[in-house]
């Protein structure tokens, strides 16, 4: 089992930043993938961005490239994600999932899920 909590969510005005971390506990955290979803509200959830087992390959959403980074630190068993220039449309519950493979975009690919901190985005 891995656990996963996220911190970090706030008000931010559109234009502003926040950085989420996600902590994780439980088996070695450098054998996973971890990644970042959001959900919307009325939305399905959407993969954010993804980072590789040791944190040199990510991948990102076409709808946040550019100003998100993912990171993480395995020393600390901890995921970042910063997010830049946010806009309204950001609003979301974002989650942090762990899981196998290279770089999975899928929701099903991942195996544990924190329970989401909520981003709100103001005009």
């Amino acid at each position: 089992q891995v656990q996963l909590v996220e911190s970090g969510g706030d008000v931010v005005q559109a234009g502003g930043s926040l950085r989420l971390s996600c902590a994780a506990s439980g088996r070695t955290f450098s054998n996973y993938a971890m990644a970042w979803f959001r959900q919307g509200p009325g939305k399905e959830r959407e993969f954010v961005a993804v980072v590789s087992r040791g944190g040199r390959n990510t991948d990102y959403a076409h709808s946040v490239k550019g100003r998100f980074t993912i990171s993480r630190d395995n020393a600390k068993n901890t995921m970042y994600l910063q997010m830049n220039s946010l806009k309204t449309e950001d609003t979301a519950v974002y989650y942090c999932a762990a899981g196998s493979g290279i770089l999975p975009v899928e929701p099903s690919k991942y195996d544990y899920w924190g329970q989401g901190t909520q981003v709100t985005v103001s005009s």
